[in-house]
C-alpha cells in the first residue's frame, strides 16, 4: 500500500480537529453512493459524463424502481490522501451504501480497507493493477480488466512477430509496477528477454523522458511494452517522436490502459503514436452504442467546452456506465434491515475511523453485485470473483489519427484474425500470418526485426584466439596502430557473412589475452570472455560443446564434426592360404558360379537343338564335361548354332572384364597393401596402457578422461610439428601411440604429413566449429543464416581452398581392408549375358517347335501321295495278269485237270488244298495301316 502509513496520519490530523457531520432529510427509497474520480484528468471527465447518463438511462427504463441512486461525487486531484479523506467523508456523513471508484489502483488500495472495516464494497472500473486484489479485500469489486490478463495476448504478440528482447516503459506507480512480475513470466515462457527496464518517474520533465529516450535509443532492442497512464504516455510519444524514435525499425507496443483511451487522446498525440500496436478490451458494436456515443458527445462537450472536440467515448466511459447499471439493479434487489448503519464499538480516545458505521446491508449488496450477469453496453457484464470476466481482446494498429483492426485474442483460442457469432477460430495461432497486415512506425510494412546497431555506439568487439594451426585463425598486432590484425578460413568466413547480413556491421578485433584475461588460454575461458561481456563475440576453431552452450549461444558449425585418432600405419604381410578368394566377395563367388553353369546348359541345348553330333545319344559325363568346356573356351569347330556362338560371344566378355578386375585387385593385395594402422580401436589402447595425445587447450583432455585414461598416459601438444615428432616415436621416448583430434585439424595434419599416417575413426561425434555469442543476441540468428547461405554456395570451397588445399600431398600408399568386388558392381555384365543367354535360349525352342510342326505336315502329304501310286501300279499289274490268265486258262484248265487226275485219291484231299494252290498263284496285297486303319488283304 504505497504510502499507507502517511495517509492515515495526514487523516487522523483532519479528522481529529472536526466533527462529523449528519445528513438530514434522508428518505428511505435513496440508495446514497460516493463516486471518488479525478476529475481533472481525462479518464475522471469521462467517467463522470457516462456515470451521469446512465442514472438517467436506468431510471428512464425502471419507472417502477423503488430505491433511486443518490451520487455524491467527489475529486481526489490523483492524491492518495484526498482520496482517502473523500471515502471517510462520504462513509460518516453521507453514510453511503457503496463507493464508485477510486480511479488509481493506490487510491483503491487504502480505501479498500475502509471497505472492509465498514462492509461497503467499493466498486472501481479503472484501478486495474494485480496488487489490489486479494483475499483480505473482500469487499473490493473490479469493474474493469486485471492488468496480469493482457499479459499473455502481448507475448503471443511478440511471439508471432519473433522477437527475442523487449523494453518495458512505465510509470512509477502502483499501477505501473504492478503489471510487470506476470509480464516477466509470460515472456520467460517464450524465451524473450529483458535486457531493461526504463521506468519513468511521476515527477520527470520533458528534458528527463527526452534523456531517458536517448538511452534506449542507444540500445540494441527495438521492441518497447508502453504500460502507463494516458497523460504521460501523450508526453512520452510526443517527445519519441522527436528524437527520432518512431520511424521504421521501432516497434511500440502499449496495454489496454492506454489502448482503451485511445479515442479520447488529442489527435495529435494519436499522429505521433502512429504505427503503434496495442491491446485493448473488445466492445461488440451496437445500435444502443452507437445512440448513447451521440448523446455522451454533447452532454461531455457541454460539460467540458475547454476540451478538444475531437475527444471520443471510450472503453473507460462504458466501463464507468456499465457499473451503475450493475448496482442499480443490485440495489433494488436487496431487503432493507434496518434504516440505520450500525456502528463501530469506540473506545474511550476512539478516533473517527473507529467511529464509522458498518453497513448492514454490504454482504446482502455485495452478493447481488457479483451475481448479476446482464447485456451492457461494453459487452457482457460479468463480475464473478469481483473481476470482470473477459471474453477476448483486440489487437489494434495506431493509423493516422484513429485505429485499425489487426486481430483478436482470447486465452482458448490464441490470436485469430477475424470473430464469428460462435466464437474465435477453433484454432489456436501464435503466426502472425493469421493476423491482418500491420503498418509499423514510418509507415512501413515490413516486420521489424526488434533490434538494431545503436547509432553511433561502439564497435562490435571481436575475440580471435591464435589456433596451433594458422590455416584456420593467426593473429599479429600492427606495429603502427597496434590495432590486432587476423586471418585464417575462420576470419574469412567470418568476415563473408559480415557482407551478407542486411546491415552495416562495424566491428574490431581483439586478440585473446591470457595475462589480462588471467585465464589458462584454453578454449573455455577464451569463450567465457564472450560471457564475461569482454567481447561481442569470439570466432575462431570453436567447437560446440553442451558445458559451453549453457553461458554462450552458438551460430551454426560451419566445418564438418568428429573427433578421430591420427596413428602410424606399419607393413602388412598377409599369410592367408585362402587370399586368393579375396579379390570377390561371397556374393561374386557365388553369383559368378551360377551364370557358369547357367550358361553352359543353355549352350548344350543350343547344340543339342541344332543336331551337333558332339551331343548325339543320352546325357552323360561326356556330355557334361563338354558342357563345361563350352563355358570356357569357344570352339569354332564344335559350336554349329549361330545363337550358341552369340551367348558364348557375351559371355567371354563377362569373364574377360571379371578376369581383369580380379587380377587387378589380386595384384593389389599383394603387392600395393601393405600397410595397415598400427592402433584401430582407441578403447584397446587404452586397456594396454598406451600413450595419446591431444592439442593443448582443446575439451579432448576430458573427452580422455572419460574414456578411462590415466592423466599420466595424455599428453598435450601444440603445433602439428610436435604431433608429428611424438607420433614418429610411437609411444617410445615422449611419444605416443595415437593423437586424438577433431576430424578438421586431422584433415590438415595428413595434408601436410600424408605419408606414414592415417585416420581411424571419427571415434566420437562433435557438432563442428562455429561462433561464440551472448546468450539471445540479437545476432545469432542474422550470422547464422549468412554462414548458412555460405556453407550452401561456393564461397565455402573457395576458402578451403585458399587456406587447407596449399600445402597438400598426395598419398600414394593405401591403406589394409579395402572392400573386395561385390556382384552389385557387376550387376549390370551380369544383367547382360542373363538377358542374351535367355533370349537366345527362347527364340531356339521357338525355332525347334516350328520346324516340327512343319515336318509332321510334309510326312502325311507324302504318304497320301505314295499311296495313290502305288494303288494305280498294282491296279494295272491285276489287268495285265488278268489278261494273261485268259489267254493261258484254256491250257492251265488241261494241265489242271490232269494233276487232279493224276493224283493220288484220298480221303484227306479236300478242297482246302485247291485254295492253297490258288493262293500260291496270286499272293495277298499289303496296305498300310495308316492310309486304311489297318492292314487287310486286297
Amino acid at each position: 500500500m504505497e504510502r499507507a502509513s502517511q495517509s492515515i496520519i495526514f487523516l487522523l490530523l483532519i479528522f481529529s480537529s472536526t466533527a462529523a457531520q449528519n445528513t438530514t432529510g434522508n428518505s428511505t427509497n435513496e440508495f446514497h453512493v460516493g463516486v471518488i474520480l479525478d476529475l481533472g484528468s481525462l479518464v475522471g471527465k469521462v467517467a463522470r459524463t457516462s456515470i451521469s447518463l446512465a442514472v438517467e438511462d436506468f431510471y428512464a427504463a425502471c419507472q417502477n424502481c423503488t430505491r433511486k441512486l443518490v451520487l455524491h461525487v467527489r475529486d481526489s486531484a490523483g492524491n492518495n490522501v484526498q482520496a482517502a479523506s473523500a471515502a471517510i467523508e462520504l462513509l460518516e456523513n453521507y453514510k453511503v451504501q457503496a463507493i464508485i471508484g477510486p480511479q488509481k489502483s493506490s487510491e483503491a488500495a487504502f480505501i479498500s480497507e475502509l471497505g472492509n472495516t465498514t462492509r461497503v464494497p467499493i466498486v472501481s472500473f479503472t484501478a486495474t493493477s494485480p496488487s489490489v486484489t486479494s483475499d483480505a479485500m473482500p469487499y473490493f469489486v473490479r469493474a474493469t480488466l486485471n492488468s496480469s490478463v493482457q499479459v499473455d495476448s502481448i507475448a503471443s504478440l511478440i511471439k508471432a512477430y519473433g522477437w527475442r528482447e523487449v523494453v518495458p516503459v512505465y510509470d512509477d506507480t502502483d499501477y505501473g509496477r504492478g503489471i510487470l512480475p506476470h509480464l516477466i513470466d509470460a515472456l520467460q515462457q517464450i524465451d524473450t528477454r529483458i535486457p531493461y527496464r526504463s521506468v519513468i518517474s511521476l515527477s520527470a520533465t520533458s528534458e528527463n523522458i527526452m534523456q531517458e529516450l536517448y538511452k534506449l535509443r542507444m540500445m540494441q532492442t527495438r521492441v518497447f511494452i508502453v504500460h502507463m497512464s494516458s497523460t504521460r504516455a501523450s508526453l512520452l510519444f510526443t517527445k519519441a517522436k522527436e528524437a527520432g524514435m518512431m520511424k521504421k525499425g521501432y516497434v511500440w507496443i502499449i496495454t489496454n490502459g492506454l489502448a482503451n483511451m485511445i479515442d479520447s487522446l488529442d489527435p495529435s498525440v494519436i499522429e505521433a503514436m502512429n504505427g503503434v500496436i496495442g491491446v485493448r478490451f473488445h466492445v461488440p458494436r451496437s445500435k444502443e452504442l452507437d445512440s448513447f456515443s451521440i448523446r455522451w458527445n454533447r452532454m461531455y462537450h457541454q460539460d467540458n467546452p475547454n476540451e478538444s472536440p475531437f475527444n471520443k467515448l471510450s472503453v473507460v466511459g462504458l466501463w464507468g456506465y456499465d457499473t451503475v447499471w450493475a448496482l442499480a439493479q443490485a440495489a433494488e434487489k436487496i431487503r432493507v434491515l434496518s434504516n440505520k448503519n450500525n456502528r463501530l464499538q469506540s473506545t474511550k480516545n476512539s478516533t473517527c475511523l473507529e467511529s464509522l458505521a458498518v453497513s448492514t446491508i454490504g454482504p446482502q449488496l455485495l452478493t447481488e453485485i457479483v451475481q448479476n450477469k446482464f447485456r451492457g453496453l461494453s459487452g457482457n457484464v460479468d463480475l464473478t470473483d469481483r473481476q470482470l470476466q473477459v471474453s477476448a481482446l483486440q489487437i489494434i494498429n495506431v493509423v493516422g489519427r484513429s485505429w485499425r483492426h489487426i486481430g483478436f485474442w482470447t486465452f482458448k483460442n490464441g490470436l485469430s484474425r477475424q470473430q464469428n457469432q460462435n466464437g474465435l477460430e477453433t484454432t489456436r495461432s501464435t503466426s502472425m500470418l493469421n493476423l491482418n497486415p500491420v503498418i509499423w512506425p514510418g509507415e512501413s510494412t515490413e516486420i521489424p526485426r526488434g533490434w538494431e546497431l545503436p547509432a553511433g555506439g561502439n564497435k562490435l568487439r571481436v575475440g580471435v584466439h591464435t589456433s596451433a594451426y594458422p590455416e584456420f585463425i593467426r593473429t599479429s598486432k600492427d606495429p603502427v596502430t597496434s590495432a590486432t590484425r587476423a586471418s585464417g578460413l575462420s576470419i574469412d568466413i567470418f568476415e563473408e557473412a559480415v557482407k551478407k547480413l542486411p546491415f552495416a556491421l562495424s566491428y574490431e578485433y581483439e586478440a585473446f589475452d591470457t595475462v589480462d584475461t588471467q585465464s589458462t588460454g584454453s578454449y573455455n575461458d577464451f569463450v567465457y570472455q564472450v560471457y564475461l561481456q569482454r567481447y561481442d563475440i569470439a570466432i575462431g576453431d570453436i567447437t560446440i560443446r553442451y558445458n559451453r552452450t549453457l553461458y554462450v549461444d552458438f551460430t551454426i558449425p560451419y566445418t564438418e564434426s568428429g573427433v578421430a585418432m591420427i596413428v602410424p600405419v606399419k607393413e602388412k604381410v598377409n599369410n592367408n592360404m585362402w587370399i586368393f578368394s579375396k579379390p570377390l566377395s561371397k556374393g561374386m563367388w557365388f553369383g559368378s558360379i551360377m551364370f557358369f553353369i547357367y550358361t553352359g546348359i543353355v549352350v548344350w541345348l543350343l547344340e543339342r537343338l541344332n543336331g551337333n553330333g558332339y551331343l548325339h545319344g543320352p546325357f552323360s559325363l561326356k556330355q557334361l564335361g563338354i558342357l563345361m568346356f563350352f563355358s570356357i573356351f569357344e570352339e569354332k569347330e564344335k559350336l554349329e548354332c549361330f545363337l550358341s556362338r552369340i551367348v558364348l560371344l557375351v559371355w567371354m566378355f563377362v569373364l574377360l572384364v571379371l578376369a581383369s578386375s580380379y587380377t587387378a585387385s589380386f595384384a593389389s593385395m599383394l603387392t600395393v597393401q601393405q600397410l595397415s594402422p598400427t592402433v584401430t580401436d582407441i578403447h584397446e589402447l587404452q586397456k594396454q596402457g598406451g600413450y595419446v595425445g591431444f592439442h593443448r587447450g582443446s575439451y579432448i583432455e576430458g573427452l580422455l578422461e572419460d574414456i578411462g585414461f590415466d592423466r599420466s598416459r595424455i599428453r598435450p601438444y601444440d603445433t602439428p610439428e610436435d604431433f608429428h615428432s611424438a607420433l614418429s616415436k610411437e609411444g617410445k621416448y615422449g611419444g605416443v601411440a595415437a593423437l586424438v583430434l577433431e576430424v578438421p585439424y586431422i584433415k590438415l595434419f595428413l595434408a601436410k604429413y600424408c605419408k606414414g599416417y592415417t585416420m581411424v575413426g571419427p571415434i566420437y561425434k562433435s557438432a563442428g566449429f562455429a561462433f561464440a555469442l551472448p546468450k539471445r543476441s540479437p545476432l545469432l540468428t542474422e550470422i547464422s543464416r549468412a554462414i548458412l547461405n555460405i556453407t550452401e554456395a561456393d564461397s565455402i570451397i573457395q576458402i578451403e581452398k585458399k587456406w587447407t588445399d596449399q600445402n597438400s600431398c598426395q598419398n600414394e600408399e593405401k591403406i589394409a581392408d579395402s572392400d573386395a568386388i561385390t556382384f552389385g558392381n557387376f550387376g549390370g555384365l551380369f544383367l547382360l549375358t542373363g538377358f542374351v543367354t535367355t533370349c537366345s535360349l527362347s527364340i531356339a525352342l521357338l525355332t525347334n517347335h516350328y520346324k516340327k510342326g512343319q515336318q509332321k505336315a510334309g510326312i502325311n502329304m507324302d504318304d497320301q501321295s505314295q499311296y495313290r501310286h502305288g494303288q494305280q501300279e498294282e491296279n494295272e499289274r491285276i489287268q495285265e495278269e488278268d489278261q494273261n490268265n485268259k489267254d493261258n486258262e484254256g491250257s492251265n484248265d488241261i494241265e489242271n485237270q490232269a494233276t487232279i487226275i493224276s493224283m493220288p485219291h484220298s480221303p484227306n484231299t479236300n478242297t482246302d488244298q485247291l485254295h492253297k494252290i490258288t493262293r500260291q498263284q496270286h499272293p495277298p496285297i499289303m496296305v498300310h495301316k495308316s492310309l486304311i486303319g489297318e492292314t487287310e488283304l486286297a
